[in-house]
């Protein structure tokens, strides 16, 4: 039997041969390949500064840090979603806000929004953390108006969204990483383009950006790591509170060959999804994801919903029988504010967010990623529409 896994990384020799240059250079951690991953990155998406870290958790972190975000304020962001993009509030003493999705995009629904900052209910909010979900962009020319009518800074959380742009208001099609204050990307093993672990950020404002670059590595300067090369100096400065968030060099040796392929992967991710799209288009009892027009998808993920009303088995189940023929799955995402620390440390409760909650009842996300061959595809393909037709009402 075939076995497909949910993902897998692809690496060649080129990536190979960037990280044994590194090792071999005798400089392993944070050092020249992370400023060229840097540089190199913000030439890729447009933007004016990009800043490497550990991982998009930590980029999150900071980028809350660095508008001052504090004990007692509020930040919007949606439950769809992984936990990551909440707990980093928790690390300030934020409180997350949460507003419902839209049922088409699974984005955070800009009325949502706008109804939670006009209800006088939230006075303290600050910010505002749209997720691209799956590679979905965001509605960033209404969520950017809302926040400016409100008075408050947005933070992209696009750790599904490298490469994913959208059509913006007098600019055109853009690239995620240059619309709100402040954008984060993850690199982690299964993103479209991994450093193994890695996250960027990236900004207009270099004042935020320098605030990131000190409080990456414990408020040092951030060259400070040249006190260990021939052409620095032993001292160093705290200038602010810091982290421990840099990446390594053999982390942005790998990012660097990734980012080259960035273009690549996403053409081959596209043309998995649509071939998804046109297998299971008309199956009564599969949903295939729909994509907004002004939009290019990144297709981190590709979110399969089950009509169960059309079936004689749960997603749960569904989700086991394709386990049980080799095609690996997973499901994304658990809404947050029905897990036990968001329920007892916010209060929150089942039944708040009604649409999180149905897709979440109903939806799997398939493989797609560039190391498919066309046998895989089809594979999947087929079992899914196989499982459908077998278990149908």
């Amino acid at each position: 039997m075939r076995q497909i896994p949910f993902h897998r990384p692809l690496i060649g020799p080129e990536e190979e041969a960037e990280v044994i240059d590194t090792l071999r250079s005798g400089w392993i951690t944070t050092g020249p390949k992370v400023k060229r991953f840097e540089r190199e990155f913000a030439e890729y998406v447009g933007a004016r500064r990009a800043l490497a870290v550990a991982h998009c958790t930590g980029a999150l972190h900071l980028a809350l840090f660095a508008l001052g975000i504090g004990p007692g304020d509020e930040v919007i962001t949606t439950p769809f979603t992984f936990t990551a993009t909440a707990e980093v509030m928790g690390y300030l003493g934020a409180r997350p806000v949460f507003v419902d999705i839209d049922p088409i995009t699974l984005n955070i629904d800009p009325n949502q929004v706008e109804q939670a900052l006009s209800s006088g209910a939230h006075r303290r909010v600050k910010a505002l953390m749209p997720v691209h979900f799956a590679g979905h962009p965001c509605d960033m020319d209404r969520l950017g108006a809302i926040a400016s009518r409100h008075g408050i800074r947005i933070i992209e959380d696009a750790a599904h969204a490298v490469g994913a742009a959208r059509t913006i208001e007098g600019r055109g099609m853009v690239k995620i990483g240059t619309i709100g204050d402040l954008t984060c990307f993850s690199f982690y093993a299964t993103k479209n383009i991994t450093a193994a672990e890695g996250g960027m950020i990236t900004t207009e404002d270099d004042a935020l950006a320098d605030r990131i670059a000190v409080a990456s590595l414990h408020g040092m300067d951030r060259d400070a790591w040249k006190r260990y090369d021939a052409s620095g100096s032993w001292y160093y400065e705290i200038h602010d509170t810091g982290f421990k968030y840099n990446l390594s060099d053999v982390h942005a040796a790998i990012g660097i060959v990734q980012l080259k392929r960035s273009d690549d992967f996403m053409r081959r991710r596209a043309s998995i999804a649509q071939s998804y799209n046109q297998s299971f288009q008309s199956d009564p009892a599969l949903e295939a994801p729909q994509t907004e027009a002004q939009i290019e998808h990144a297709w981190h993920l590709y979110v399969l919903k089950l009509r169960l009303d059309r079936l004689r088995i749960d997603r749960a189940r569904f989700v086991e029988l394709l386990r049980e023929r080799g095609v690996g799955t997973s499901v994304h995402c658990i809404p947050l504010h029905t897990m036990h620390f968001y329920r007892d440390r916010y209060g929150y409760r089942p039944g708040d967010f009604p649409i999180a909650e149905e897709v979440f009842s109903r939806c799997l996300s398939l493989p797609i990623y560039p190391a498919m061959s066309a046998e895989d595809i089809s594979y999947v393909a087929e079992t899914v529409l196989d499982l459908s037709r077998e278990h149908r009402r």
